[in-house]
């Protein structure tokens, strides 16, 4: 009478482990910054002194044509002022990303803007001398 015996149901977890796995490499991936979240490519002025700095909360990057570009929008600097006041926060960590092209009067605007909006965190990125 052992053909007759009902079976139990199981339930297969592997599949699920594979979701999961992925899942969590996905997130990783996204908290490391892995994945680029700015598709604009400046290029940076080089310094030999050049340290690594904890990724900022907001990128201001000055083209060659002395527009500010700020997470996908083109920004004034007086929108640039009236964004970091918006946001309320004067520990907001500002990086500027000038090119090798930009002046200091233009850096030393975005500067002034960035101060004027409450920002007290402010960094310049530059790439090591080689």
């Amino acid at each position: 009478m052992r053909y007759m015996a009902t079976r139990k149901a199981r339930i297969e977890i592997i599949p699920m482990i594979d979701i999961m796995l992925f899942l969590l490499v996905f997130f990783a991936m996204l908290t490391l910054r892995m994945i680029p979240t700015s598709g604009h490519v400046t290029k940076l002025p080089t310094s030999s002194t050049a340290v690594a700095i904890p990724p900022a909360k907001l990128l201001v990057e000055i083209s060659q044509d002395g527009s500010l570009l700020v997470e996908g929008r083109v920004l004034t600097p007086a929108q640039l002022t009236g964004l970091l006041r918006q946001r309320g926060s004067n520990k907001t960590a500002v990086t500027i990303a000038g090119n090798d092209t930009s002046s200091l009067q233009q850096v030393m605007s975005v500067i002034d803007a960035v101060k004027a909006g409450g920002a007290t965190e402010i960094g310049l990125a530059a790439r090591t001398a080689k």
